[in-house]
């Protein structure tokens, strides 16, 4: 299997905000990584479905189209992870709320 450079860049922030999403020592950091992460993730998917010269699968010339599945996972994607986000950032607040506090350390001393 042969990568372009895109997907090999792609791939790295990835795995660049997998490690920071285990690591970071705070709430913030770990939502903004999951969002880069489901962005990478996005990015993969439309990567895929793109090749120079393809045309999109509407109207009578259906030579040479694009494939419709990674566009359709790809919207799929955006809104699961707007709804992602958006649940992340609630519980971010309600956290912070408790806690007064957005280090995992603090919170994990509080929860116990």
């Amino acid at each position: 299997m042969k990568f372009e450079m895109a997907e090999v860049f792609i791939i790295i922030v990835f795995f660049i905000s997998f490690y920071g999403l285990i690591t970071g020592k705070t709430v913030i950091q770990s939502v903004i990584f999951i969002a880069l992460m489901e962005i990478s993730a996005i990015m993969f998917l439309l990567n895929l479905g793109h090749e120079s010269g393809m045309t999109p699968p509407i109207g009578r010339n259906l030579e040479n189209v694009a494939d419709p599945l990674p566009q359709a996972l790809t919207i799929t994607a955006i809104v699961i992870g707007v709804a992602v986000t958006a649940v992340n950032l609630a519980i971010l607040i309600s956290l912070c709320r408790q806690s007064k506090t957005t280090d995992w350390d603090i919170v994990k001393k509080n929860m116990e």
